[in-house]
């Protein structure tokens, strides 16, 4: 279970502390168990400072608390302070993370509603879509949509998720795609084909929660092999 600790305090010496924060992450460079730090500072009271840490469990937390540079630099940093720091620990009972949720489920349309409807409450109206393999990048929903009706026609196909990780206001999916080639794709019959592709997109989301834009690499090369279209490599 995913452990987080919060550490409250109150100085007007934050430069030293951010310096002293510096030291602790070279300092413990491979032997740290903290995966995630954030320093949060109250807009009320600029000399309220709350540092927020993650950790993968509780025992890993106790292992990084163990390092006697994590001892010593939190010494250094309750000098700074206005009285004692505050350690409070946290056993995470709900990790919500909404743009991965939004990630997961535009994949899960794409590949199994009966329409493409679903995708009004997830992508922007002026969604625009990067694809090195088309002469021009897609712009706006409906085209997104057309685009994806393309591949739906040609193939039924599932995406596995490999990996998926959010910051900021990205998720990067890396995945793996299998097909069976039913239908016309790119002017190419159906053969019967069970093919298969790796790629990894990236989506940008808008302020109001939906993608805004997308960034796919795949190997559309390899795909057109599996069907017979060009030579596969090598030959």
């Amino acid at each position: 279970m995913t452990f987080v600790q919060l550490i409250d305090c109150r100085t007007n010496r934050f430069e030293e502390m951010d310096r002293l924060l510096d030291q602790w992450v070279e300092q413990t460079r491979g032997r740290r168990t903290a995966t995630h730090a954030v320093v949060g500072k109250d807009r009320t009271d600029t000399s309220h400072l709350v540092e927020i840490v993650e950790f993968p469990s509780y025992e890993e937390a106790v292992r990084n608390a163990r390092l006697p540079e994590t001892d010593r630099i939190f010494r250094e940093m309750s000098a700074l302070c206005q009285g004692t720091p505050t350690v409070t620990d946290l056993d995470v009972v709900r990790d919500a993370r909404l743009n991965g949720d939004t990630a997961r489920r535009f994949f899960e349309v794409a590949t199994a509603s009966d329409d493409l409807s679903p995708l009004t409450g997830l992508v922007e109206e002026d969604y625009h879509d990067h694809d090195p393999s088309n002469e021009q990048d897609v712009h706006g929903l409906d085209r997104l949509r057309r685009e994806l009706d393309t591949w739906r026609a040609g193939f039924d196909f599932t995406f596995r998720v490999e990996d998926r990780i959010a910051q900021a206001d990205r998720v990067c999916t890396r995945w793996s795609w299998d097909g069976i080639h039913k239908g016309d794709f790119l002017g190419l019959p159906a053969t019967g084909n069970r093919v298969t592709m790796t790629g990894a997109t990236i989506l940008r989301f808008s302020t109001e929660g939906k993608i805004a834009e997308g960034w796919w690499q795949y190997d559309r090369l390899g795909l057109m092999a599996q069907l017979g279209a060009v030579e596969p490599a090598g030959r």
